[in-house]
């Protein structure tokens, strides 16, 4: 297996891509998911179950591994890999969403921010170099660079200034992470909804250059609508020979839209929070497991899904386990969140390799717009 980080692009339909990246600890498939495991845990399940799904790759969190159980200590133990059993490519985030979401915690200037753990108050400094470092020991395939963004809706004064920062902390970023083979830096997109903020970024993430690309700044908080328009841009303003990644997205129509847009990967933590609380995506819509309706029904979440919860499980049972605060309620219905993910991923990238994603896409919305199957 060679120990280079590549993309090759092996089909188009419309703007929508489907490819491979290749890296030394295997192949990611595109359009992927990236099931967010993030403190070197995907709640609710082992690591061979993740993989079971069809997943490829995970997600971990710089600013809570660097706080629990540290990033030091996780590298004496050998890296993340091996401390959480899972020897695909892992991907970290650099701090950079923790820097927004903090608050009244950080305190941020040019040179980073300083802020308190939310665990035990204890003070903390992250700059693009500190987080590289953290990416570092933690051993992570592709790095994120630090950066920041601000909550939307937000002034452009605002954006602008919170960009060309990012833009500094890129390079930054790109200068600490050094010549590191087989590891991949990505950079990222910043810009909020404003067109000539985002080519403004674009271009300056070219002119560092990095491995793979990402469109941050989304889906905090601007709606649905907005984020599409945005996208019927932003993809094409990075470049066409790199992997582009949507950050924190999102809802399965997000996700569609996203791939139909010519994004590459996304993460978000909707499948496995959702799991938690009862919620269940099918190609009918959501289900919420715990309403009254399934307290009774022998029939299984979804007849066309794989996983163990739908292949040895009624909906009564999920009902039960469920509003009962069971740990296999939590666990089914994550499994079954995730697979229903990646069996969305597998199907997006068959139909743009058979050049018939928009009739896909219309079966895709079609199938929500009957909604669940009728009480028994």
């Amino acid at each position: 297996m060679t120990a280079a980080f590549d993309f090759a692009l092996e089909a188009s339909d419309g703007r929508a891509r489907t490819g491979r990246i290749t890296t030394p600890r295997g192949e990611i498939r595109t359009p992927a998911f990236m099931p967010v495991g993030t403190a070197g845990t995907v709640k609710g399940m082992l690591p061979e179950s993740v993989r079971a799904t069809g997943a490829d790759i995970l997600l971990g969190n710089t600013y809570h591994l660097m706080l629990r159980p540290t990033a030091e200590r996780i590298d004496r133990l050998g890296g993340l890999h091996g401390f959480m059993n899972w020897d695909r490519p892992i991907l970290t985030d650099s701090g950079g969403f923790q820097v927004m979401s903090l608050g009244a915690l950080r305190k941020l200037d040019a040179d980073g921010v300083t802020f308190k753990s939310h665990i035990d108050g204890s003070k903390h400094r992250l700059t693009p170099e500190r987080s590289m470092e953290i990416q570092r020991l933690l051993g992570s395939d592709i790095v994120m660079c630090f950066d920041e963004c601000p909550s939307l809706p937000a002034d452009r004064d605002r954006i602008a200034a919170s960009m060309r920062l990012s833009m500094d902390w890129a390079a930054r970023s790109k200068a600490a992470f050094g010549d590191r083979p087989g590891h991949a830096l990505f950079g990222i997109q910043q810009g909020g909804l404003e067109r000539d903020l985002r080519a403004e970024s674009a271009e300056r993430l070219r002119a560092i250059g990095f491995h793979g690309y990402a469109i941050g700044g989304l889906a905090v908080g601007e709606g649905q609508a907005a984020m599409f328009d945005c996208l019927d841009y932003a993809p094409e303003q990075l470049p066409a020979d790199r992997p582009r990644y949507l950050m924190g997205v999102g809802k399965p129509d997000d996700i569609v839209g996203a791939v139909a847009r010519g994004v590459d990967m996304m993460d978000c933590v909707l499948p496995t929070r959702s799991g938690r609380t009862g919620q269940a995506f099918t190609r009918h819509g959501v289900v919420n497991i715990r309403n009254a309706r399934h307290a009774d029904d022998p029939r299984p979440l979804d007849a066309a899904c794989g996983c163990p919860a739908c292949r040895n499980y009624s909906r009564a049972y999920l009902h039960h386990v469920s509003r009962a605060k069971e740990i296999i309620g939590s666990m089914l219905m994550t499994w079954h969140n995730l697979q229903f993910y990646q069996d969305l991923m597998a199907g997006m990238r068959g139909a743009i390799a058979e050049g018939r994603f928009d009739a896909w896409q219309a079966e895709f919305h079609a199938a929500r717009a009957e909604g669940d199957i009728p009480h028994p």
